[in-house]
């Protein structure tokens, strides 16, 4: 296959996630190029700290693709952007649109725009945050008006307790994803978001697609690659499973 006329897709990355881009990868297949660009490293920041930053130099990294002609990107980043509440954070990509002249988009408003198209207004919401940036990440949804039904807590490390868990998005396992997912015991039919760009969803997904047929599984990757294909036209004989399912099933 001839890549070059294929359209292209900015990334733009925290440093240390090691998920966004093999994700976007496997979820686009052969119907996008996908190119990256990383946030610059914050030594000595805390999370929050660092969230904001991320936001302040948003533009500037948008602008390290250079000359190179994108038919849109995304923001792989929901906490930065939950940081900007519902509204702040679509005036926040709706100016860097036409910023940079072609479509730009924030993971966050992405799922957004997954619930708005299918009708979603109520979830469950799988988090692999501490608990302030969970608590900020259900607030920004319910903001927006989709009602968060209950919190599932995914942590790097499980402790006995909640208050003994170790969060890290970047190291929670699929082991961990399953096994809080079916403790948690989810409805037949509704809702999941398992929020966070950097956290390994798609082998998990498969797994559940199997238990929970009548629910929809969505994550911020899969949002992202579902708005990506339709912001540039993208069209493939062979979509992937995942964004097959959400098709389908957001559609009942």
């Amino acid at each position: 296959m001839d890549i070059f006329p294929l359209p292209r897709l900015g990334l733009v990355v925290p440093p240390e996630n090691p998920l966004a881009e093999p994700e976007f990868n496997r979820l686009v297949g052969a119907e996008l190029n996908v190119y990256s660009a990383r946030f610059p490293l914050t030594p000595g920041m805390g999370v929050k700290e660092t969230m904001l930053r991320y936001n302040d130099v948003l533009e500037d990294t948008l602008g390290t693709f250079g000359r190179m002609r994108l038919d849109a990107a995304v923001v792989a980043c929901n906490a930065s952007h939950y940081l900007l509440g519902p509204e702040g954070d679509r005036a926040f990509v709706a100016e860097l649109s036409e910023r940079f002249g072609y479509p730009v988009q924030s993971t966050t408003q992405a799922i957004l725009a997954v619930c708005e198209q299918f009708g979603i207004s109520r979830l469950t919401l799988v988090s692999p945050y501490w608990d302030w940036l969970t608590e900020t990440s259900r607030a920004f949804w319910e903001q927006a008006g989709v009602t968060v039904d209950r919190v599932v807590l995914a942590p790097a490390v499980p402790g006995e307790k909640d208050e003994d868990h170790e969060f890290d998005p970047y190291r929670v396992t699929t082991r961990t994803l399953l096994e809080r997912i079916r403790a948690a015991g989810l409805p037949d039919e509704g809702a999941v978001l398992f929020t966070g760009t950097g956290m390994g969803t798609l082998a998990a997904l498969a797994e559940l697609d199997r238990e929970f047929r009548r629910t929809t599984l969505l994550t911020s990757n899969l949002a992202a690659a579902w708005w990506a294909r339709r912001a540039v036209g993208a069209a493939c004989a062979e979509v992937h499973p995942l964004l097959e399912r959400l098709e389908r099933g957001a559609a009942r």
